[in-house]
């Protein structure tokens, strides 16, 4: 994998074969980054990145200049890589290791940016969990967004504050947002 702009654009990241990852692809990625690059100034933004494996998303942000970023993963594997990888390269990211769900049923932060990536093959009550818990707990901020990248065969328009889709080969990513009230 590569970081694809920013301070480190062009640095590749190799990460060890035995994490239980599927990163997101350098070509998503780079349309990701373009239409939230439209809405939004990298170097003011807080980043939550959920099932963050490789921490791929979260060394994107990084590079581009956003400074407060936690990643959360299940897999220790994966926190030791990112932890070790963001030391590396001097970003301030903060891997924490819990179950996803755990750590959205409790906390409390709000972001401007929250990123979700989970298995592919994830039940689809469990997706649909996602948008659930991240707005009830408030999670995101005013004027921001998540984002959920699935395949193209989960399905989820139908859920409550969702605002659209964008498919890139065999993966889609679903923005949700908080409407304002007119």
């Amino acid at each position: 994998m590569r970081i694809i702009s920013g301070k480190y654009k062009g640095r590749r990241i190799q990460a060890p074969k035995n994490l239980p990852v599927r990163p997101t692809t350098d070509m998503s990625k780079e349309a990701l980054f373009n239409i939230l690059n439209n809405q939004f100034n990298f170097s003011e933004l807080t980043i939550l990145d959920l099932f963050a494996g490789t921490g791929n998303i979260s060394y994107e942000f990084a590079s581009r200049g956003s400074d407060t970023i936690v990643c959360v993963d299940g897999d220790m594997g994966c926190v030791n890589f990112i932890r070790k990888t963001a030391a590396e390269f001097e970003f301030d990211i903060v891997p924490i290791k819990s179950d996803v769900f755990a750590f959205l049923e409790k906390h409390q932060e709000s972001y401007d940016i929250v990123f979700a990536d989970p298995p592919y093959d994830m039940a689809q009550k469990d997706f649909e969990k996602i948008p659930e818990l991240v707005f009830k707990n408030n999670l995101v901020a005013n004027e921001g967004v998540l984002v959920i990248e699935h395949s193209k065969h989960t399905k989820l328009d139908h859920l409550q504050h969702f605002s659209s889709a964008r498919n890139y080969g065999g993966s889609v990513f679903s923005f949700f947002e908080l409407k304002s009230e007119e």
